[in-house]
């Protein structure tokens, strides 16, 4: 098999991922973008594996720590979209930004000591 065909299925997998990046507003469709792109960075690690023909398998091996990597990525991210969705109603990242401009915008009111009161 030539190296040219998981290359360029590579290619389009991360190109496809690189306009749901770029051109998504909902956070879980980022998300799920930025998956596709770790799976073609996959592809062409286990591809260019094979076609060096490596003793050691170097290339499968950061396959599994990328794979490991994105799990955890896509279980953080899920449980921030979750939190963001259920206190805004809506996982919008155009809103998200909004929010952060908001909070640099209430900064000089002084917030009260939660930890005095709990221990009260």
């Amino acid at each position: 098999m030539h190296l040219a065909y998981p290359a360029v299925l590579a290619v389009l997998l991360f190109c496809t991922g690189l306009y749901g990046v770029l051109a998504r507003r909902n956070a879980i469709l980022v998300l799920m973008s930025v998956e596709l792109m770790l799976n073609a960075v996959n592809l062409n690690l286990v591809a260019f594996d094979v076609w060096l023909r490596d003793t050691l398998h170097t290339g499968q091996a950061l396959t599994l720590f990328t794979i490991a990597i994105a799990a955890a990525e896509i279980g953080i991210g899920l449980a921030i979209v979750l939190l963001v969705y259920r206190n805004r109603g809506s996982s919008d990242i155009d809103r998200l930004r909004d929010l952060a401009e908001q909070a640099g915008a209430g900064d000089g009111d002084p917030q009260p000591d939660t930890t005095a009161e709990a221990a009260a």
